[in-house]
Parts: structure tokens; sequence; C-alpha cells
């Protein structure tokens, strides 16, 4: 079995340490299953963006969505970055985490009444419209208050991003966004829409991309759009071509940031407006591990199963995509022979696994198997199925470690269901 290593997660003496501590001994103090996040590979994944961009006016919004964590989110706004949110819950997040209004895009395609009003009375840098209905609500909520709010224009370029069909957002056949034909319908009514200010295009085509050239056809369409806009003397301030740049998660899949900057920047120094990215992921997946425990071995019909106390509720993204995470061991043991193996968890489903048909070092009770490339996409989407209780989160930063989010306990399950019990 091959393992992934990084100055961020790398082995010392046959232990994995993530930066300069232990994984075991976060174990040992808050148990398992834990995510385990390294603050610094955080850090380094913004400032290497930022830097390849660094020869055009733009800014980094960074989609909360991977990771909202407010220790996480507040470790990319102490770097300037902005924030991107996708619901009224994730505004509050970055709220609380200390982003300034001004700081703030609120993107959604099914944003609700009560969310739109709220983006406005906090005075958010923009909020992302997906269509002519959504923008006739905004300009009516805007004359009921009295504001003047900025929109931006989701545009659905109609692009093939070569991912999974459920993280795939700029085809025509998706729900995301409107035509071009339809954008350019609306922005030439724009003055029918006399309550908010029109700031922006926006695309976003989808998620774990890992070549540059959908991103280069996906510009050039915006492109198109803008410069026609422009034409008609109509000049957008922002120019958001979103996120989706993809990570490692396995051998063969690298997205190059050079390669990326290289092929698109030609094609930015056009655009006179500031060009924003909503990069996640790509800031956050391969900064964190989710760490477990096995619980037990079992053969079923020639089928061997290592059995582990993380299970889909902790991380979803292999049971709802066959996402691959890679899968080893915490301490090291080159006495163990390899064994073929599904890693699953406790979970009444049998969607219920963390890998399936792997070739890792035979386990023992007791042993901690950690779930890479795990720092996006994991707690977001954990959930309480089976009435489990969500992980704890742990920052790492150097030689210290910190629970910035604790285990939920039990009474967080009943909310207020005891108070409110039927007799």
């Amino acid at each position: 079995m091959s393992q992934l290593n990084s100055k961020y997660f790398h082995y010392r003496d046959k232990e994995l340490f993530c930066e300069d501590v232990p994984v075991v001994k976060i174990a040992s103090a808050v148990s398992t299953p834990v995510y385990i996040y390294s603050r610094n590979y955080l850090r380094d994944r913004y400032t290497e963006f930022a830097a390849a961009f660094q020869s055009i006016d733009h800014a980094i919004f960074y989609s909360v969505k991977s990771n909202f964590n407010l220790s996480v989110i507040k470790t990319f706004l102490s770097l300037g970055s902005g924030v991107d949110v996708n619901s009224e819950g994730e505004l509050y997040r970055a709220l609380r985490a200390g982003a300034h209004p001004s700081k703030i895009i609120l993107t959604g395609v099914g944003k609700t009444e009560d969310e739109l009003r709220i983006g406005m009375v906090h005075n958010v840098l923009m909020i992302k419209a997906e269509s002519l209905e959504e923008i006739e609500l905004l300009n009516k909520i805007a004359g009921q208050l009295k504001l003047k709010p900025k929109v931006a224009l989701r545009i659905n370029p109609d692009v093939n991003p070569a991912t999974h069909p459920y993280i795939s957002t700029g085809l025509a056949e998706n729900k995301f966004g409107v035509s071009s034909e339809e954008a350019l319908e609306i922005f030439s009514h724009s003055k029918n829409f006399s309550n908010i200010i029109f700031t922006g295009l926006h695309m976003h085509i989808g998620s774990q991309i890992l070549a540059a050239e959908p991103f280069v056809e996906a510009v050039e369409k915006l492109s198109e759009i803008y410069f026609k806009l422009n034409a008609a003397g109509i000049r957008p301030d922002h120019f958001d071509i979103g996120g989706g740049m993809g990570v490692y998660y396995r051998e063969n899949e690298n997205f190059s940031l050079p390669d990326f900057a290289g092929n698109l920047l030609p094609l930015l120094k056009k655009i006179s407006s500031k060009i924003i990215f909503e990069p996640g992921r790509y800031l956050t997946a391969n900064g964190g591990i989710l760490l477990t425990k096995v619980l037990y071995n079992k053969t079923e019909a020639e089928k061997y199963f290592i059995i582990v106390d993380a299970a889909m509720n902790d991380l979803l993204r292999p049971s709802i995509y066959d996402a691959y995470h890679h899968i080893q061991h915490a301490i090291l043991n080159k006495e163990r022979k390899n064994v073929r193996a599904d890693i699953v968890g406790p979970v009444c489903e049998s969607g219920d696994f963390m890998g399936r048909d792997r070739e890792i070092p035979a386990c023992i009770q007791g042993d901690l198997l950690a779930v890479m490339s795990a720092g996006a996409y994991g707690m977001t989407m954990a959930s309480n199925y089976n009435a489990r209780r969500r992980p704890a989160e742990v920052m790492v930063e150097g030689d210290r470690y910190f629970i910035i989010r604790s285990r939920e306990h039990y009474q967080h399950l009943l909310l207020d269901e005891e108070e409110r019990l039927l007799t």
C-alpha cells in the first residue's frame, strides 16, 4: 500500500504526524473518530494561490461550504480572504468567525426571501442571483427596505467540467445560473430593476476539476458576455470565475496551479474588472484527515471486512460519490502482511464504507487508520444518522493542537425534544 506523505502529514519512526504532533496523541486525548487539520497547510495553500495571480487585480473568497469550522474560516480571514456563503447558516458562521459583511458574497440557487433580506440588511458585498424571478424578488425586497443591494448574475456557460455528474454545475442541463442569452436580456432591461445595482458576472462550472481547459473555455464564454456589456456601456465591477479547482486524492490525480494560472492569466488580463476566485476544496481538502479506530475484522463469503468506528454519517463522500480517500495506518508495522479488504463503518447501511477493495496491511483491534484528504466536505456533510454524535475537530499548528469543536454530547441530539415530549 502506498502512503500519502507531505510536510503536513508524514511519518517519523513509523508514526504518523500532523505537522509536529503525533496523531495517536490526539486520539488519546479526544478519542475517535476525529477530524484533524493542519493550519499551516491552509495558510500555505492560500498564499500559494494568491501569489499565482498577483499580476492581476483579484480577490479570493474562501468557499465555506467545503469546511465551515469557525477556526478554519478565521484562518483564511486573517490572510485577507473574503468568504463565499451559500445559506443563512453559513452567513451566520462567517459573521461569528469575524468576517466583515463587505468581505462576504451570498450565493445559492434557491435563496429564501429571509436569506435575501438578511443579506441586504447586513450589506454584504454582493448577492448572486441565479434566475429572473430571484432578481424580481430582490428588487421588491430592496424597495421595501429602501436599500440598494449589489447583485451579481450567475451565468451558466454550458461547459463540461469532466467531473462527477453530481458536482458538475456549469452544463445547460444543470440547475444553476441563467443562459448567456437570458443574461444579456436581463442586463438590457436592468433599468426595470431600479432598487438593485448590478455589479458583476459570475460562473461556477463544477467541483474537483483537474484540468485548466474547462476553466479556459468557461472564461472565454463569460468574457464574450462581458465585452458585449462593455460595448453597451455596462461595465461590471466584478468578474467572478468561481471555484472548483481539484486536489490530489489518489495517484495520477493532480491539479497544477501553475498550469491553471498560466492558461487563465492571458484571458483575465483583458478584463478591466476585479477578478474573483472562490476556492474551497483546493484550500482545505489535503489539509485534513479523519482518524478512526479499528473495531473488528471479519470474513464473509471470502470477503474480508475491516470495521472501524467512523461511518458514512462522519464522511459521506465515499457513499454518495463513490469518492476515493486513501486510507493508511497511523503506526506502520512492516511485519504485517497486506490484505485486500473493504473498510466499513458501523452504520446499518450497505453503503457505509470508507473504502472498498483496498490493499492495506492487516489490522488488529485498536489500530488507528487515517482517512486522508478529508479536510473538505467532511464535517460540513456530517449528520446524526443512527443518532450518532458528530466527531470532534482538532487544529494542529506546529507542535501544538487545539480542539476547535468538541465531540457532540448526546444532549445535543435532543435539542428541545424533551421539553416538547408528548404525553
